[in-house]
């Protein structure tokens, strides 16, 4: 039995009360009923090879402690098995009750609308009224079934208390046959039906033989599979731990390459990423930061005063390109340091990535999984800021020394010439808003003309109303002397020529120092780093530990593929039984 695998009783009483013990166990002695089923398995050479499903009757009216919705309990535990297109219903009813009114016969055509898995038995033919016979039902003339209508005598209850056997209810139905239908003794009774069901369940089998060979294989497929992501019993754990941590280097690198077996189509990874970073973010981010941004005439003026100190200039002083030069190029640090940061990033969801397809061997163990992840993003963290330097250091290089002789870096004298020969050249827009106020300066005379204010303010202090120039504020802006537009449209083109040198150098350097430092790097020393830090025989045990499910369902699936190896074993010897 199923709750006892281990008992094989030979009386069939002592098999009786088992089930008994079992049921009121389950279901309660009071006519309780249980979705769990009981297994019985008889061997005997008197028996044909059948699975039978005993189920309830149907009850309209809960009895003993039966709850008030057991009609719809029991319609659906006989609904679940019935519903199986694979197995036969044998509905039974009883001879002395009315055919056209059995529920059974109305719930197998529900599910068996064509009759072609319906096998109908009639009980009791021994309790008929006086006068009455089952010839018409048993004939299929009240109700035809397609596979037929066989009649059986049961042991009555008389029978059962009084311990009457098997065989001699057997020897007794026949006798009753005979004697009250002889001319279907024959296509009747208890032996003839467990015949019929056997050749019935054979041939039905033999019809669904192609869609069952199907869903087996299908399945088995299915399970293979399954069995495949849960991996074999680990039997040598070094081999397996470095295996699995070479595996993941190799995809992290091939990731980086572009040489990874499974490629994404939805967005950009990997190296591909890391190359439009380069290339359209920070190659962009640099092209539309303006060399002059920032940089008035007032403020370009103020820098070349300051730079010649108390004495007027006669040139215009180098020192004053330099300090507004390096003011610009400063500017070219923070995109540079963001593109670090960009492409740090990805190689942290590369780890993501290259999870998401070794997913087998990861989830099977989720120890070593967060091993991997810690050591590669402690790698990446340790080298940022070494590749954040370097990049620093590029912009400090650039400032450190303003190489005037650079090849490309315009002439100066060739600068001054040109402006001074342009005068119908247009100005710059600063130039040109303090150009076009009413009033203009000639030469270099500092002498001021316009309204009464500027007068007063640029007069000399000899007049009746002394003002102290010192204490007057600089004006925010103010009218250029030809000679000051000059000196600061010389200025401005040498900052944009040089600035330009340095922005293509700067776009040059900067992916180049992330590659060797961050990049390469990583791709490197990435194994190592990996076997240095887990490749640790204290470690073994804890990183190739399991999931706490994983054994259970390695076990399950396992079982489970057995069992379909077995049915399609049975399925093929089957088809080579003769049926008839």
């Amino acid at each position: 039995m199923g709750h006892l695998p281990a008992l094989q009783a030979q009386d069939f009483s002592e098999i009786r009360q088992e089930i008994e013990i079992e049921t009121e166990r389950t279901t309660g002695s009071n006519k309780g009923i249980g979705q769990e089923p009981l297994y019985l398995k008889i061997y005997s050479p008197h028996v044909l090879n059948l699975t039978l499903v005993d189920l309830p009757g149907i009850t309209k009216v809960p009895v003993g402690d039966q709850p008030p919705d057991i009609e719809v309990q029991v319609r659906d535990m006989i609904l679940s098995y019935i519903s199986n297109p694979n197995c036969l219903i044998l509905a039974v009813t009883a001879a002395n009750t009315d055919m056209a009114t059995s529920e059974a016969l109305k719930l197998a055509r529900d599910v068996d609308p064509d009759g072609r898995r319906t096998l109908a038995v009639v009980t009791k033919l021994d309790l008929m009224d006086a006068g009455t016979d089952a010839m018409d039902v048993l004939m299929g003339r009240v109700i035809p079934v397609k596979l037929g209508i066989i009649g059986v005598v049961n042991r009555s209850q008389h029978d059962i208390n009084s311990n009457k056997s098997i065989g001699e209810s057997l020897q007794d139905e026949q006798g009753f046959l005979q004697k009250r239908y002889p001319s279907l003794a024959n296509r009747n009774g208890t032996r003839h039906l467990a015949k019929t069901l056997n050749r019935l369940l054979m041939h039905h089998i033999r019809d669904c033989l192609p869609e069952l060979k199907t869903r087996v294989n299908v399945l088995t497929a299915q399970y293979q599979s399954v069995m495949q992501s849960y991996g074999q019993p680990i039997e040598d754990k070094n081999a397996t731990l470095l295996q699995i941590i070479t595996k993941f280097a190799t995809e992290y690198c091939n990731t980086i390459e572009g040489t990874a077996r499974n490629i994404e189509t939805s967005e950009l990874c990997g190296g591909a990423r890391m190359c439009y970073i380069f290339h359209e973010t920070f190659g962009r981010t640099l092209e539309s930061i303006d060399p002059l941004a920032g940089l008035t005439m007032l403020d370009i003026l103020t820098a070349i005063r300051n730079a010649t100190g108390p004495r007027p200039a006669l040139f215009v002083p180098e020192v004053s390109f330099e300090l507004l030069v390096k003011r610009q190029i400063k500017r070219l640090e923070e995109p540079s340091l963001r593109c670090v940061e960009l492409v740090h990033e990805e190689l942290q969801r590369i780890i993501q990535h290259c999870s998401t397809y070794n997913t087998q061997e990861l989830l099977r163990f989720p120890k070593l999984h967060e091993a991997i992840v810690e050591v590669v993003t402690a790698v990446l963290r340790r080298r940022l800021p070494i590749t954040n330097e370097m990049v620093h250091n590029l912009v400090a290089i650039e400032l450190a020394y303003i190489n005037t002789k650079h090849p490309d870096f315009i002439d100066t004298a060739l600068v001054s010439a040109s402006v001074s020969n342009s005068k119908n050249e247009p100005l710059p827009d600063g130039a040109r808003r303090w150009k076009s106020e009413k009033a203009e300066e000639a030469g270099t005379d500092d002498k001021p003309k316009g309204s009464s204010s500027q007068v007063s303010l640029y007069s000399s202090p000899s007049r009746s109303h002394a003002v102290n120039l010192l204490d007057t504020p600089m004006p925010a802006t103010r009218k250029l002397s030809q000679r000051e537009q000059r000196d600061c449209e010389v200025i401005r083109r040498l900052i944009k020529s040089y600035f330009l040198i340095v922005r293509k150098s700067i776009q040059d350097s900067v992916p180049k120092t992330v590659m060797h430092f961050l990049v390469n790097y990583v791709k490197d020393h990435l194994q190592s780093e990996l076997v240095g830090q887990l490749y640790k025989q204290q470690l073994l045990d804890t990183l190739l530990t399991e999931s706490e499910d994983m054994a259970q369902q390695r076990n399950e699936a396992a079982n489970m593929l057995k069992a379909l190896q077995k049915a399609s074993q049975t399925i093929s010897e089957i088809r080579e039984t003769q049926l008839w």
